[in-house]
């Protein structure tokens, strides 16, 4: 009989778990743009932080990067906010992806923001809510995350509309280590929502229509 509660237990958790990732992915498809001409024009592009390499992004970042840049290049966003971990002083995503970003792009330096506390898809929609005062955005990353980083924007208040980054490039073994490691994360981002958890950071507020050189410290 221990043996049936355990089983039974185990495939209500499953079913709960299944639920709360259809409903996030459900919920949000008709926000997220494949095609750049389609995307609606917002205040803010959001480019979500990854990994970096010896001082330079990350694959799975460049690409991030890459379409951030085309989207405000485009006229699609007036402001770029560029946010990642940047919790150590031997560990920086941000001024990398500024530095990319200078590098790459015709984009004016007071239109590049950087949000040195995104540690998390939760804490950068938060942050941009709280601390840059983004009303609307569009958010960058790939497929896999992109339900997730939308939802959290939405259930947050933010007119969010997605751009998912096309992340065929990357292996079929990648690919379906960040697909479970996601269903994990939308577990956690739906109970983040619903209990309103705090990010770890906020501090003072620097407006996303003011001059983005001032976050660059």
């Amino acid at each position: 009989m221990p043996l049936f509660r355990l089983v039974r237990f185990c495939v209500c958790l499953f079913i709960v778990t299944l639920c709360i990732n259809a409903g996030m992915i459900l919920s949000t498809r008709k926000f997220i743009y494949r095609d750049m001409e389609a995307l609606p024009a917002k205040t803010a592009v959001l480019v979500l932080g990854s990994q970096i390499r010896r001082g330079k992004p990350s694959p799975v970042l460049r690409d991030r990067l890459d379409a951030g840049i085309l989207i405000v290049e485009s006229g699609k966003g007036g402001k770029l906010l560029l946010s990642g971990d940047h919790g150590q002083t031997n560990y920086d995503e941000v001024n990398v992806m500024r530095l990319y970003t200078l590098d790459s792009s015709r984009i004016q330096e007071e239109d590049i923001f950087m949000d040195h506390a995104g540690f998390n898809t939760y804490d950068s929609m938060y942050r941009a809510r709280d601390v840059f005062e983004v009303k609307d955005l569009v958010i960058v990353t790939q497929e896999f995350h992109i339900n997730r980083a939308v939802y959290i924007a939405r259930s947050l208040g933010l007119d969010a509309v997605g751009f998912a980054v096309n992340q065929d490039r990357f292996g079929a073994r990648s690919l379906y280590f960040w697909k479970f490691r996601e269903y994990l994360a939308r577990i956690k981002a739906f109970f983040a929502v619903l209990f309103k958890v705090k990010p770890r950071y906020l501090g003072e507020k620097i407006p996303i229509t003011g001059d983005g050189k001032a976050t660059w410290d």
